[in-house]
C-alpha cells in the first residue's frame, strides 16, 4: 500500500457492484423521489377487534390523581398497572346513583 500512488486508489471500488448505474441512482437520489415510487405491498394484520383505542379529556389535576393511583398500585405489586386499568376498574365500579347533579 504504501508504494501505490494516491490517485491509484481513486475508483478502486470501480466494477465492485454488478449494476454501478442502479447503485449509484439510489445512492444519489433524493428521498422525496425515492418516496413517490410504489412501496411494498405489506400484508395487512386483522385489527384487534376486542378493544378501540379512545381519546378523553382530563383536567390537569384529574391526570395527577390518575397517575398517582397508577403510581400507587405499583407500589403494592400491580406491575403492569397502567391508567387504562384504572379507568376499566372505575368504569366497572361506577353507580350512576352516586353521581353529583350537574352545577
Amino acid at each position: 500500500m504504501g508504494d501505490r500512488e494516491p490517485e491509484d486508489e481513486v475508483g478502486a471500488i470501480s466494477g465492485f457492484f454488478d449494476d454501478e448505474e442502479t447503485a449509484v441512482e439510489e445512492f444519489f437520489t433524493p428521498r422525496d423521489a425515492r418516496a413517490r415510487r410504489p412501496a411494498r405491498r405489506r400484508i395487512k394484520k386483522p385489527k384487534p377487534t376486542h378493544y378501540k383505542v379512545v381519546s378523553i379529556s382530563l383536567y390537569t389535576e384529574d391526570q395527577e390523581r390518575l397517575a398517582d393511583l397508577v403510581a400507587e398500585l405499583k407500589k403494592r405489586g400491580y406491575s403492569r398497572a397502567n391508567k387504562s386499568l384504572v379507568v376499566r376498574e372505575a368504569l366497572r365500579q361506577i353507580d350512576l346513583d352516586q353521581v353529583p347533579p350537574q352545577r
